[in-house]
């Protein structure tokens, strides 16, 4: 019996994407966890690494699945898009504060887990988005882009690539 190659499809397509938040999420973690020069998360990193896990496992349930009709592939292909669109919007509030100069920037909050702890969930979220200094401290840059603005780029990468998984015409 022959597989639906259409689900093969959908299934390897879906692993790319998996494979590329994994990619992401594993560079993330040696920049935080290398021996030279360690790289501490802010609130809006985390965030964003929160982000980047929810679109792997919108891929992972999409690759597992692998439903053979347009309904199930758009289901997986939106949970992704969904995702990868509010870290684009993390990412992008992050490449905001580091753009301000120093004085204008938002006061830093405290540690996640504290704020998580002290006020709920909801309450943590609405208070690290409305900015954190050190969200604005820029300690890495490659081809002349900060880590959130690297973010923001491959969570626009993983928006069009989950559309295209998810609503081209077969």
């Amino acid at each position: 019996m022959n597989p639906n190659p259409l689900a093969w499809s959908f299934r390897a397509q879906c692993a790319l994407g998996l494979a590329t938040c994994a990619a992401l999420l594993g560079f993330a973690f040696y920049t935080q966890f290398r021996d030279v020069n360690p790289l501490d998360p802010c609130n809006l990193c985390i965030l964003q690494r929160v982000a980047f896990a929810a679109t792997a496992l919108a891929f992972l349930l999409g690759a597992l699945h692998a439903p053979g009709g347009a309904a199930g592939r758009r289901v997986y292909a939106g949970l992704a898009l969904l995702a990868s669109a509010v870290g684009a919007a993390i990412a992008a509030r992050h490449v905001w504060i580091t753009t301000l100069p120093e004085d204008a920037r938002p006061s830093c909050g405290a540690p996640l887990e504290f704020m998580v702890q002290a006020s709920g969930y909801l309450d943590a979220v609405r208070k690290v988005l409305t900015g954190s200094g050190e969200c604005g401290k820029v300690d890495w840059t490659f081809l002349g882009l900060s880590m959130p603005a690297w973010s923001l780029v491959w969570f626009v990468a993983l928006l069009l690539w989950a559309g295209y998984v998810g609503f081209r015409r077969r």
